[in-house]
């Protein structure tokens, strides 16, 4: 039994990057003779195992055969005579396919370490157009490392979308990789990688509109939420909301995002709006009950269209929301006979405040 440490981390650690998480694969062992050794097995589709103290994965080396489409349409073979190459061979690209053995040695059959020097995403084999999730994990490589695309590897990318593979990707391996790609340092070139293969108007339509904001939003070291409510921005509220049925995106980004869509022209227009469309503005964002939110919608408004005009907008809405915000409710409240004159009469605080304070 023979273990080696695999893909990422000897990747990162070439790259001269921190590694805190390794995967091993276990070359001439059984499954038997793991649990034997005190490894906990936790693998539902092929034989992973947890180390006794360490608590790092092991996985036994293993090969795959397409048997259908999407994800799922594959069958593991994992037996002690499969090799480290063989196993190797059927990861996605070159720079992951690179492993070290117990004695440190770099064991690298495919080119990954020329292809890591070089900046360069290429497929290890043809076995890459057998899982479409790899498209999205190139583009996400892309947006990490800056990275070109090899040729040869964005014709294959090409064909697979051609074929309609992209068609059967499960919903949640789609967002999964999305959402990591978002969050990378050049989330731009994910949409430019997805762009050149053909797959980003059938994954992300509309969503070449917020290159430039998702670049400006990245550097500014935007939370996830804001850089994916840009794509919302651009669109329609139907569309946005659409886009977020089908990846099944999570709550907070989803309601974010269609925020975004649905208050955009409010927005726009907010430099020179009175005080009853501030407030109404405010009360459509629930900005006083979740002023988190709406300073996030506001961050989105500024990244996707920079410039005075935003920036005077948003500041009005910032000190419209601080003196709503600040106006005694409960005062008004005891002395208010009805709850209707309650309402009347924290709206004309409101609105005072407001006027008192936004072109101040």
């Amino acid at each position: 039994m023979k273990t080696f440490v695999v893909g990422g981390a000897v990747r990162d650690e070439l790259l001269g990057k921190s590694v805190t998480d390794r995967d091993w694969v276990v070359v001439g062992a059984t499954p038997e003779e793991m649990a034997a050794a005190g490894f906990k097995p936790v693998g539902r589709d092929f034989p992973v195992f947890l180390h006794p103290r360490t608590h790092e994965e092991y996985a036994l080396a293993r090969t795959e055969r397409k048997i259908g489409r999407g994800y799922k349409g594959f069958t593991v073979y994992a037996a002690p005579e499969v090799s480290l190459e063989a196993d190797l061979a059927r990861r996605d690209l070159t720079i992951n396919a690179m492993a070290r053995d117990e004695d440190g040695r770099l064991i690298d059959p495919f080119g990954g370490a020329r292809d890591l020097r070089e900046g360069v995403l290429r497929h290890v084999s043809e076995a890459f157009a057998e899982d479409p999730v790899r498209i999205l994990r190139t583009a996400r490589f892309a947006a990490r490392f800056r990275f070109r695309i090899a040729e040869e590897t964005l014709a294959l990318m090409r064909r697979m979308v051609g074929s309609g593979e992209v068609e059967h990707l499960v919903a949640e391996r789609v967002w999964q990789e999305v959402a990591r790609g978002l969050g990378e340092a050049h989330p731009e070139r994910m949409l430019d990688a997805l762009e050149d293969c053909g797959a980003l108007a059938r994954l992300l339509p509309g969503a070449r509109a917020a290159r430039e904001a998702l670049a400006r939003a990245a550097a500014a070291g935007a939370p996830l939420t804001v850089r994916f409510a840009l794509l919302g921005w651009y669109g329609e509220e139907a569309a946005a909301s659409a886009l977020c049925e089908r990846l099944r995106v999570p709550n907070a980004e989803q309601e974010l995002a269609l925020l975004a869509s649905r208050l955009r022209e409010s927005i726009r227009s907010a430099a020179e709006a009175p005080a009853a469309a501030l407030l109404a503005l405010l009360r459509a964002g629930d900005a006083l009950r979740r002023p988190e939110r709406f300073a996030e919608l506001l961050a989105v408004a500024r990244f996707a269209e920079p410039g005075p005009a935003t920036e005077r907008g948003c500041g009005r809405l910032e000190r419209s929301m601080h003196a709503a915000a600040a106006v005694d409710a409960a005062a008004i409240a005891r002395g208010a006979p009805s709850t209707l004159e309650i309402a009347a009469r924290l709206e004309n605080a409101r609105l005072k405040a407001i006027a008192a304070t936004i072109d101040a």
